[in-house]
């Protein structure tokens, strides 16, 4: 099993958490973004710099996903194509999204995306807070825990 990152959105924070996490748990964690990143020291963790452009890191998080391994991401079409192919998808508030709730998320986000472009304003999530960091880091642990017996 892998993690990958969906970097480029992914706050610094939870970053933190999964550097310690992969370190701890020796799990391969590779950061996806279309900017340079720079990753602590390790032979666990290491970044993928993709080219600009829409969905460029998104579709090669899909292409090097295989079933079991975990994508951390926000974004739900994302999320839904990594859970048809067999891998997990946990969002930096530490919701794990799975093959019963990721349809419903689609729809709320189309709904959201609706709504937005006839020009209501819908604003956007609330900044992460400690809760959030902390539900994540759970999350998290909770998952490798069952996929690496640690």
């Amino acid at each position: 099993m892998k993690i990958w990152v969906d970097a480029d959105a992914c706050p610094g924070v939870i970053k933190d958490i999964l550097y310690r996490a992969a370190e701890r748990t020796a799990t391969a964690t590779t950061l996806v973004a279309n900017q340079p990143l720079r990753t602590p020291p390790s032979r666990l963790i290491r970044s993928l710099q993709v080219s600009a452009g829409f969905d460029v890191a998104d579709n090669e998080i899909v292409k090097r996903t295989q079933p079991g391994d975990l994508v951390i991401t926000a974004d739900i079409p994302l999320a839904a194509e990594v859970i048809e192919k067999g891998g997990h998808a946990l969002n930096p508030r530490g919701e794990l999204y799975t093959e019963n709730n990721i349809k419903e998320r689609l729809n709320m986000r189309d709904f959201m995306d609706t709504l937005r472009s006839s020009g209501i304003q819908t604003g956007g999530p609330p900044a992460l807070d400690q809760r959030d960091r902390q539900a994540f880091a759970n999350a998290l642990d909770r998952f490798l825990a069952q996929r690496t017996g640690t």
